[in-house]
């Protein structure tokens, strides 16, 4: 497992660099109504809790703090915990590879806390490959695949929940959605709307990159985020 060091421009390609401006002129052309939509959407999936029978729990990673899960990622591993403990699937899956300064990945220490929560080491399964949500979702879809499951039940804090529903249709997963309630920031809170506005901004930069790419029919595009 080795980490991949470049710049975010690296990262993102003349594709990705080309979207992001789009999405970003889309944003000030339209008077803010589009970032006010996805907003709506945001606030919308944060709120609304869908678990149901599914063949695994998804928990998805988040940048470690000193090699320790940060508040946010630990109050997605309670609830999902939780959810494997009424029973709503037989596994857990953790992703998230080696980000940021830390030395082991996302999922290893994912799966140390989950083993602390009381979830048996033969009902966890990790990801290890990935740097953020679209990648997750990406080599999950891989691993369900080799394994014959289909459906997954999508964990993490409510604000996240709108894009990483929208990645995972694009995906072509079959997902259900179930908020951590004890993530912070604290709903309503300044951090809290903060946080709101840059996923609403992540969400329509989503969307105008797949449209992006398909007004331009490039399959090499297409095939980063579908």
């Amino acid at each position: 497992m080795t980490r991949r060091n470049s710049t975010f421009l690296a990262e993102l390609g003349p594709g990705g660099a080309s979207s992001l401006s789009l999405a970003l002129a889309t944003g000030l052309l339209g008077v803010g109504v589009p970032m006010a939509w996805r907003l709506r959407e945001v606030l919308r999936r944060a709120r609304r809790d869908e678990r149901s029978a599914a063949d695994a729990i998804l928990v998805l990673g988040r940048e470690l703090d000193a090699d320790r899960p940060t508040p946010v990622f630990r109050a997605r591993l309670e609830h999902g915990a939780a959810l494997w403990r009424e029973g709503w699937a037989e596994r857990i899956v953790v992703s998230g590879g080696l980000t940021g300064t830390a030395s082991r990945s996302e999922a290893e220490a994912g799966r140390e806390t989950l083993l602390d929560l009381g979830v048996p080491g033969h009902a966890i399964w990790t990801e290890q490959g990935s740097r953020h949500t679209l990648e997750n979702l990406f080599n999950v879809r891989e691993t369900l695949r080799r394994h014959g499951l289909a459906r997954l039940l999508l964990v993490s804090d409510p604000l996240h929940l709108a894009r990483a529903a929208a990645l995972a249709g694009g995906l072509a997963l079959d997902v259900a959605c179930s908020p951590a309630p004890a993530a912070p920031p604290r709903p309503g809170s300044p951090a809290w709307w903060l946080r709101a506005a840059r996923e609403a901004f992540l969400l329509h930069w989503y969307h105008v990159g797949v449209a992006y790419s398909r007004a331009i029919g490039s399959e090499r595009l297409l095939a980063r985020v579908t």
